[in-house]
């Protein structure tokens, strides 16, 4: 059985409906993605699996309970979420921040311990952030910001965790870093994850199950050389496309079609050939 699932899930905002009927079970020990256009209900189905959006109807199980029957600090010691955006405290090292992850293990009979400094200091060993500790969250870059908020998640020791677009608002090299990084952490130490992606390509090379949602239902779902057609692109995304292999990964690549042929720049002007010199009868004659 898996560990996270919903079942017949209605949620929604105010009057708006978001996401209709949906069952989804996140496999155990999987990089899953989720993918889908704008407004189809992505980041809100993460919320809703991480009880951090109450459901109009259904249920969201977790190691088979109603996680809404759950204590909180249960529930976050069992699953992280890193949600859009975060905005860290003004003045907060980077080491105070990913030390927040060890709230969930934290009680009025225990305190700080040596298990939790060692976790906070694996934490940012693992993410590569060990020489940033005593420095300034709001001083970082993208690239640093985003890599400790991954750490404190990381310290929180859950054995699912849930991340809503961590390539927001970061450059192409960062964005690849940050992604590797959590494939390291998929492969290494097992974390089950679930990620919200724009990108369709990153979501192939590093999924091992993409979820395809639209219109807040799922249409497809599976590994992605398993879906992950020029049809399926369509349907979800309105986009026509080829699919062909990534010549680095091995994993689908989608190449969006043309409006029009690309002309190129124009070419050179040709310039007519010069005129041959005129050759006087004296010349002729000889």
């Amino acid at each position: 059985m898996s560990r996270l699932r919903a079942e017949r899930l209605e949620l929604g905002y105010d009057q708006r409906s978001i996401v209709h009927d949906l069952d989804v079970t996140i496999p155990d020990r999987s990089f899953t993605v989720i993918v889908g256009a704008n407004g189809c209900g992505k980041s809100t189905l993460l919320r809703g699996l991480a009880r951090m959006l109450t459901p109009r109807a259904g249920l969201v199980l977790l190691d088979g309970k109603h996680i809404r029957s759950l204590p909180s600090k249960e529930i976050a010691r069992r699953l992280g979420l890193l949600p859009q955006g975060p905005i860290a405290p003004d003045g907060i090292t980077v080491a105070d921040l990913v030390g927040r992850g060890r709230y969930p293990h934290q009680g009025l009979l225990r305190q700080w311990s040596a298990t939790d400094e060692l976790a906070v200091v694996d934490a940012m060993a693992a993410t590569g952030i060990t020489d940033l500790a005593d420095a300034y969250v709001d001083e970082l870059s993208g690239g640093q910001r985003q890599r400790a908020w991954l750490a404190m998640a990381l310290a929180q020791q859950t054995p699912i965790m849930l991340l809503d677009e961590p390539t927001t608002f970061l450059d192409i090299a960062h964005q690849v870093d940050v992604l590797d990084l959590c494939a390291d952490l998929h492969q290494s130490r097992g974390h089950t994850l679930v990620l919200v992606l724009h990108d369709l390509n990153q979501a192939c090379r590093y999924a091992t199950h993409l979820i395809a949602m639209r219109d807040g239902r799922i249409v497809a779902e599976g590994h992605p050389s398993e879906i992950v057609t020029a049809d399926l692109v369509e349907r979800v995304f309105g986009l026509r496309c080829r699919v062909i292999t990534d010549p680095e990964s091995g994993t689908p690549l989608v190449i969006p079609a043309a409006r029009r042929t690309a002309t190129g720049p124009s070419p050179a002007p040709v310039s007519p050939p010069a005129p041959e010199p005129r050759r006087d009868a004296a010349e002729t004659a000889s």
